[in-house]
């Protein structure tokens, strides 16, 4: 017997109450309306992607990607590495030689996020690749599928500019984005570790004889 509109089976039972036994008539109800649940929170999120916009970044982009910069920095407890200059990067994404393109993610006419890709390569395939150095979206935005609709723009570039691979990297903290990667077939290696020279130790290797 289903529950009726006031939560109650065709017993006057509540589902809550003591005593109480699901038939399979009210089981197959709760079923569907479970199912129903996730159907509607599926098609807000495939509303919410078609009124949102993946789009190639412009110099007018720079103060949002310089935003996106620091909301990242701070998200990731990195805050006292950032060194930003606008002019910088206004050269390196849009001058006469760019190195590195960014796209940028709108909801409703107004940009919520971004990401940042270079090009680079692999001497074991001998072809040029793409690295993604970052993708953020503002946090009260998540959860409203940007973020994969960005991978998703990284990945179809790295296809159409022929590299064989898209590589990033994630902070071994960072569950909830490594499970997100995850699940959408990336390979998070287990065996490599960044390395990095910066600073004195940078200078001091350089300067070495």
């Amino acid at each position: 017997m289903a529950p009726n509109v006031d939560g109650q089976d065709d017993r006057g039972m509540h589902p809550a109450a003591p005593g109480y036994v699901a038939t399979a008539d009210s089981i197959r109800r709760t079923a569907e309306s479970s199912a129903a649940r996730v159907a509607a929170a599926a098609q807000r999120v495939v509303a919410t992607m078609r009124r949102a916009m993946i789009r190639r970044a412009t110099e007018a982009d720079v103060p949002h990607i310089l935003r996106c910069i620091r909301e990242l920095a701070r998200y990731e407890k990195l805050e006292h590495e950032c060194d930003l200059d606008a002019a910088r990067v206004r050269e390196d994404l849009f001058g006469s030689r760019p190195i590195a393109w960014a796209l940028i993610a709108e909801q409703q006419g107004q940009p919520v996020g971004f990401a940042l890709c270079f090009r680079s390569y692999s001497t074991f395939k001998t072809r040029a690749c793409m690295h993604l150095e970052d993708l953020f979206v503002f946090p009260e935005h998540r959860g409203k599928g940007l973020g994969l609709a960005l991978l998703r723009a990284c990945a179809k570039e790295a296809v159409q500019q022929g590299c064989p691979r898209l590589d990033w990297n994630v902070l071994d903290w960072n569950q909830p984005a490594i499970d997100f990667y995850r699940a959408q077939g990336a390979l998070v290696l287990p065996d490599w570790r960044t390395c990095r020279l910066t600073g004195e130790a940078l200078q001091r290797v350089a300067a070495a004889t």
